[in-house]
């Protein structure tokens, strides 16, 4: 699994013109879900994705995490983290779990992030999704178990 996380000062998905997820400042995590990962790949991810340090503190330094802040988190499925680009012009997706596999886990990893106490939403399985990503600093940091 692979969890691509973004401090923002805002961020929100939209499906078919309807808000789906708005938060303020936190985290937006795009995961994604190779073939044979398991829930306790998940469960790992959002524990880490909760206590990671990437917040600054009152001296600048990244020293809190989004608990820390009190942040929420918007997570959104993106199965495009598992892209194969070394050969063609095209995309591979081979090693993306399909759909009945992926769902189960990125709903696993959301339940995860706010059972440690993260206001958590999500964007919509399988929909065409507008993200919109205010990323703060910017951070943007790879996971991946």
């Amino acid at each position: 699994m692979r969890a691509l996380l973004q401090r923002v000062s805002r961020g929100s998905v939209t499906v078919d013109g309807q808000e789906a997820a708005r938060i303020g400042p936190g985290l937006v995590i795009l995961v994604g879900v190779a073939a044979g990962d398991t829930p306790e790949q998940a469960a790992w991810l959002a524990d880490k994705a909760a206590n990671l340090r990437i917040f600054e503190d009152d001296e600048g330094k990244m020293n809190l995490s989004v608990l820390d802040r009190g942040g929420e988190a918007v997570v959104v499925s993106q199965f495009t983290l598992y892209a194969d680009t070394r050969h063609g012009r095209r995309p591979g997706f081979s090693q993306a779990a399909l759909p009945q596999e992926a769902e189960p886990l990125v709903a696993h990893f959301a339940e995860c992030l706010a059972a440690a106490g993260v206001r958590t939403q999500t964007g919509v399985f399988q929909a065409h999704m507008l993200v919109e990503i205010l990323n703060d600093g910017p951070v943007t940091i790879l996971l991946e178990r």
